[in-house]
Protein backbone atom coordinates (compact mmCIF):
# COMPACT_ATOMS: atom_id res chain seq x y z
CA UNK A 1 0.00 0.00 0.00
CA UNK A 2 1.30 2.99 -0.89
CA UNK A 3 1.58 6.61 1.71
CA UNK A 4 -1.20 7.86 -0.34
CA UNK A 5 -3.55 4.93 0.04
CA UNK A 6 -2.86 4.87 3.74
CA UNK A 7 -3.84 8.36 4.06
CA UNK A 8 -7.25 7.82 2.45
CA UNK A 9 -7.92 4.75 4.34
CA UNK A 10 -6.91 6.22 7.85
CA UNK A 11 -8.47 9.62 8.67
CA UNK A 12 -6.08 11.95 10.62
CA UNK A 13 -6.67 13.61 13.78
CA UNK A 14 -7.80 16.69 12.06
CA UNK A 15 -9.92 14.91 9.40
CA UNK A 16 -12.00 13.29 12.27
CA UNK A 17 -13.52 15.82 14.69
CA UNK A 18 -13.26 14.87 18.18
CA UNK A 19 -16.96 13.88 20.26
CA UNK A 20 -15.58 14.94 23.04
CA UNK A 21 -12.83 17.74 24.41
CA UNK A 22 -11.52 19.92 26.54
CA UNK A 23 -10.52 23.41 26.04
CA UNK A 24 -7.88 25.58 28.45
CA UNK A 25 -9.43 28.82 28.96
CA UNK A 26 -7.26 29.92 32.08
CA UNK A 27 -4.84 28.40 34.97
CA UNK A 28 -5.96 24.72 35.47
CA UNK A 29 -9.44 25.96 33.98
CA UNK A 30 -11.43 24.00 31.14
CA UNK A 31 -14.48 24.06 29.14
CA UNK A 32 -15.19 20.58 28.18
CA UNK A 33 -17.45 20.32 24.68
CA UNK A 34 -19.16 17.51 23.34
CA UNK A 35 -19.99 17.82 19.53
CA UNK A 36 -23.83 18.30 19.78
CA UNK A 37 -22.66 21.45 21.70
CA UNK A 38 -22.77 21.22 25.39
CA UNK A 39 -20.50 22.93 27.83
CA UNK A 40 -19.26 22.04 31.16
CA UNK A 41 -17.03 24.38 33.30
CA UNK A 42 -14.16 22.29 34.46
CA UNK A 43 -11.51 23.89 37.00
CA UNK A 44 -10.26 23.63 40.76
CA UNK A 45 -12.41 24.19 43.76
CA UNK A 46 -11.01 27.42 44.12
CA UNK A 47 -12.01 28.58 40.37
CA UNK A 48 -15.80 28.94 41.71
CA UNK A 49 -18.67 27.99 39.38
CA UNK A 50 -17.01 24.78 37.58
CA UNK A 51 -16.66 21.09 38.45
CA UNK A 52 -13.70 19.52 39.53
CA UNK A 53 -12.50 16.37 37.17
CA UNK A 54 -13.74 14.49 40.30
CA UNK A 55 -16.98 15.75 40.76
CA UNK A 56 -17.51 15.21 36.79
CA UNK A 57 -16.94 11.66 37.72
CA UNK A 58 -19.00 11.54 40.24
CA UNK A 59 -21.58 12.95 38.35
CA UNK A 60 -20.95 10.69 35.18
CA UNK A 61 -21.79 7.87 37.96
CA UNK A 62 -24.82 9.43 39.44
CA UNK A 63 -26.49 9.93 36.42
CA UNK A 64 -25.71 6.69 34.44
CA UNK A 65 -27.36 4.90 37.14
CA UNK A 66 -30.66 7.08 37.38
CA UNK A 67 -30.46 6.71 33.28
CA UNK A 68 -29.86 3.09 33.75
CA UNK A 69 -33.10 2.62 36.46
CA UNK A 70 -35.03 5.06 35.07
CA UNK A 71 -37.26 2.73 32.55
CA UNK A 72 -37.95 0.15 35.51
CA UNK A 73 -38.64 3.53 37.80
CA UNK A 74 -41.14 5.40 35.15
CA UNK A 75 -42.98 2.28 34.38
CA UNK A 76 -43.61 0.79 37.92
CA UNK A 77 -44.66 4.70 39.58
CA UNK A 78 -45.29 6.36 36.41
CA UNK A 79 -43.46 9.31 34.23
CA UNK A 80 -43.43 12.11 36.72
CA UNK A 81 -41.44 10.10 39.30
CA UNK A 82 -39.09 12.44 41.01
CA UNK A 83 -35.66 10.51 41.80
CA UNK A 84 -32.52 11.64 42.68
CA UNK A 85 -29.26 9.80 42.90
CA UNK A 86 -26.61 10.94 45.07
CA UNK A 87 -22.85 10.21 44.83
CA UNK A 88 -20.19 10.81 47.62
CA UNK A 89 -16.49 9.52 47.67
CA UNK A 90 -13.75 11.33 49.19
CA UNK A 91 -10.86 11.09 47.88
CA UNK A 92 -7.53 9.48 48.99
CA UNK A 93 -4.24 11.91 48.58
CA UNK A 94 -1.72 9.38 48.97
CA UNK A 95 -3.22 7.36 46.47
CA UNK A 96 -4.94 10.19 44.58
CA UNK A 97 -8.04 8.51 43.12
CA UNK A 98 -11.17 7.78 44.78
CA UNK A 99 -11.04 4.23 46.71
CA UNK A 100 -14.68 4.11 47.10
CA UNK A 101 -17.65 5.98 45.76
CA UNK A 102 -21.03 5.60 47.34
CA UNK A 103 -24.06 6.28 45.40
CA UNK A 104 -28.21 6.59 47.49
CA UNK A 105 -30.83 6.19 44.68
CA UNK A 106 -33.53 8.33 46.52
CA UNK A 107 -37.32 7.46 45.26
CA UNK A 108 -40.61 7.18 46.97
CA UNK A 109 -41.66 3.88 47.00
CA UNK A 110 -44.31 4.35 49.52
CA UNK A 111 -47.30 3.30 47.11
CA UNK A 112 -45.49 -0.04 46.69
CA UNK A 113 -46.36 -3.19 48.69
CA UNK A 114 -43.53 -5.02 49.87
CA UNK A 115 -43.32 -7.90 47.01
CA UNK A 116 -43.72 -4.89 44.35
CA UNK A 117 -41.01 -3.00 46.18
CA UNK A 118 -38.28 -5.76 46.50
CA UNK A 119 -39.19 -6.87 43.13
CA UNK A 120 -38.63 -3.42 42.01
CA UNK A 121 -35.71 -3.14 43.98
CA UNK A 122 -34.14 -6.12 41.82
CA UNK A 123 -34.96 -5.02 38.76
CA UNK A 124 -33.42 -1.46 39.17
CA UNK A 125 -30.01 -3.52 40.62
CA UNK A 126 -30.25 -5.45 37.29
CA UNK A 127 -30.41 -2.68 35.07
CA UNK A 128 -27.95 -0.44 36.82
CA UNK A 129 -25.49 -3.64 36.68
CA UNK A 130 -25.69 -4.36 33.28
CA UNK A 131 -26.36 -0.91 31.79
CA UNK A 132 -24.74 1.62 33.80
CA UNK A 133 -21.19 2.03 31.60
CA UNK A 134 -19.71 4.29 33.44
CA UNK A 135 -20.48 2.10 36.72
CA UNK A 136 -19.06 -1.05 34.85
CA UNK A 137 -15.90 1.08 33.42
CA UNK A 138 -14.79 2.24 37.32
CA UNK A 139 -15.74 -1.76 38.47
CA UNK A 140 -13.93 -3.70 35.94
CA UNK A 141 -11.02 -0.38 35.14
CA UNK A 142 -10.46 0.74 31.46
CA UNK A 143 -7.09 0.76 29.77
CA UNK A 144 -6.32 4.40 29.26
CA UNK A 145 -3.58 5.82 26.29
CA UNK A 146 -2.28 9.16 26.13
CA UNK A 147 -0.87 10.54 22.96
CA UNK A 148 1.02 14.42 23.01
CA UNK A 149 0.77 15.90 19.88
CA UNK A 150 2.44 19.08 18.83
CA UNK A 151 4.59 20.31 16.23
CA UNK A 152 7.25 18.14 15.41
Amino acid sequence: MTTDQASQTTPTPAATPAELWVERTGRRTYTGRNSRGAEVLIGPVEAGAVFTPGELLKIALAGCTGMSADTALAHRLGDDVAVTVEVEGPSDPDEDRYPVLTERLVVDLSSLDAAQRERLLTVVHRAVDNHCTVGRTLTHGATIELTVEGER
